[in-house]
């Protein structure tokens, strides 16, 4: 007999149910035609790896945080060269003009 493929969204989706605690394993595992064991793993992993899945946002959110500085400095220095040139380009056409 084939072993039965389950997607991701459906595991985590079962195994939150599961985290609730709202029916036995057993009801569940009826429920959606899944052993009660492959239950319980799918929950071990669910929050093992939520720890995970917060610290990647973060991460995330830290190097958008950081790149968004870093074009605000770009932006700064720019201004300022701007600004430079065109006092300079103002100095430059009274000497010539």
């Amino acid at each position: 007999m084939a072993r039965k493929k389950f997607t991701a969204s459906f595991k985590a989706q079962v195994a939150l149910e599961v985290l609730k605690n709202e029916s036995t394993l057993a009801e569940m595992a009826n429920k959606y035609g899944v052993h009660p064991s492959q239950l319980k793993d799918w929950k071990t992993i669910l929050v093992k790896e939520a720890e995970k899945l917060f610290a990647q946002k973060s991460t995330v959110l830290d190097d958008k945080a950081e790149y968004i500085a870093a074009l605000e400095r770009k932006a700064g220095q720019q201004a300022m060269e701007l600004d430079f040139l065109k006092k300079n380009l103002v100095a430059y056409q009274g000497k010539t003009g």
